[in-house]
């Protein structure tokens, strides 16, 4: 029984697979369509099946849905108001030459917890330009460096949708995640902007095949002369949903009982709600209503799919489940080696198989994380660093098939070679270093 449930998630992974590749359809109905060629097919029933799709999609959204439209409104109005880039040209303003690049690639981070991977290049991309000239070094340094911090956060910081998604799915406190991916997060970025830059002074960039030779990026805004919110204003819907959130996990660690109001106040959804409100207010300061309210529109359009793919993803973990494939799974893992350090490679490989084949890290990561989540508990160790291993396996492959790859080398003027040596280099080395930091942590933790 066990072989055919394993043969039918091959299936319905290749079925999922050519509905986005060959057929062209949305990952969204491609996750569903694998959904019920899963369940199906495993003998789950056509009646199961459709009922675990539709619990699964609002037990996921239930969790994460206002979350995330919160966070994605929040780092619009951030974006639009002017204060993101306030918060670039300080923090990089701050630092010294020797260590400009890295405080453009924490930089970077910071700006993408609350900001989409693409929309954090494009506020950047005229300052990492600023900053090449004024160092004196090639354009790949500063974008490097970019690509390396606003991908790390993008892909392990709540509240972004992937590990947003991850307490929710291995039913962990949102503030581990946030204090571990976090942490993880920078180390791995700092060091992986480290070895870029070693590899760059080794003469890896040829600037002959790897750039167009084409400045496509114009800056079109200065912010000379334009009433913009303050650094410290600008830092506060960043901030403060954070630390609501930790202050939970803060709390429950060090007391037997978490006051109702501090619990309140930590809740995701309650830490985003005053996240985006605190937001609101900040754009207030240079933008009307009518503007304002255009940006949360043009935020909510951006996240809609996003909350779909997720939602689909969380279908196809409820029918995964259904079928007791996890659990087998688990058994496996369990019985071949109860090593924490092998699932988690498992969990890696499976999440980057994914990012190649789909280009999607949200895809990627939902998938892979559904496969796993009962795996953790089965041989004991906390979900955290499995959540770590599928969340850094999907962020470890981004190559042409990816939007980020294509925003990233198309705005910086370089080939798809120049794409490759920048982001999916930058990208991969972010992914295994915060796979060895995890295997680090579950081996002490």
């Amino acid at each position: 029984m066990s072989a055919m449930v394993f043969l039918w998630l091959a299936i319905s992974i290749a079925a999922i697979l050519g509905c986005i590749l060959v057929l062209k359809l949305n990952p969204t109905i491609a996750l569903v369509i694998g959904s019920l060629i899963m369940g199906v097919g495993s003998g789950l029933g056509a009646s199961a099946t459709l009922s675990s799709i539709t619990s699964g999609f609002g037990s996921t959204l239930g969790g994460i849905g206002l979350s995330v439209g919160f966070g994605v409104i929040l780092g619009q109005l951030l974006s639009d108001s002017g204060g993101a880039k306030v918060i670039a040209h300080t923090l990089v303003k701050a630092a010294s030459e020797k260590y400009a690049l890295y405080a453009l690639g924490i930089t970077a981070f910071l700006l993408s917890i609350p900001v989409f991977y693409d929309v954090t290049f494009v506020i950047l991309i005229p300052l990492a330009i600023a900053v090449a000239r004024q160092m004196n070094k090639p354009l790949p340094y500063t974008v490097g460096a970019m690509v390396i911090g606003a991908a790390a956060a993008h892909t392990l910081v709540p509240p972004t949708p992937n590990p947003l998604a991850a307490a929710e799915i291995f039913g962990f406190d949102l503030g581990v995640m946030v204090i571990v991916g976090i942490v993880l997060g920078l180390a791995s970025a700092i060091l992986a902007m480290k070895i870029y830059f070693v590899l760059l002074d080794k003469g890896m960039w040829n600037k002959a095949k790897d750039e167009t030779g084409v400045e496509v990026y114009v800056e079109t805004e200065n912010l000379e002369g334009k009433k913009t919110p303050g650094f410290g204003m600008s830092l506060i819907p960043i901030v403060l949903p954070v630390v609501l959130i930790l202050m939970g996990t803060v709390v429950g660690a060090v007391t037997e009982t978490v006051p109702t109001f501090i619990s309140v106040l930590s809740n995701k959804t309650m830490a985003m709600l005053l996240g985006v409100l605190s937001a609101y207010i900040v754009a207030s300061v240079c933008m009307n209503k009518k503007e304002r309210d255009d940006s949360a529109t043009e935020a909510l359009k951006s996240c809609g799919i996003v909350l779909l793919i997720t939602g689909a993803g969380g279908s196809f973990g409820a029918v995964i489940g259904a079928t007791g494939m996890a659990d087998i799974l688990s058994g496996m893992i369990q019985g071949s080696s109860s090593s924490p350090l092998v699932a988690m490679l498992i969990a890696f490989l499976i999440a980057a198989v994914l990012r190649v084949a789909l280009g999607s890290g949200t895809v990627a990561s939902i998938t892979a994380m559904n496969i796993v989540a009962t795996v953790p508990a089965a041989i004991g160790m906390h979900p955290v660093w499995m959540a770590i291993a599928c969340l850094a396996g999907s962020l470890s492959c981004g190559h042409v098939n990816d939007s980020g790859f294509w925003v990233s080398a198309n705005l910086a003027g370089y080939s798809v070679t120049g794409g490759l040596k920048s982001y999916t280099l930058g990208c991969a080395l972010v992914a295994v270093l915060a796979m060895i930091f995890a295997m680090i942590g579950a081996v002490i933790f």
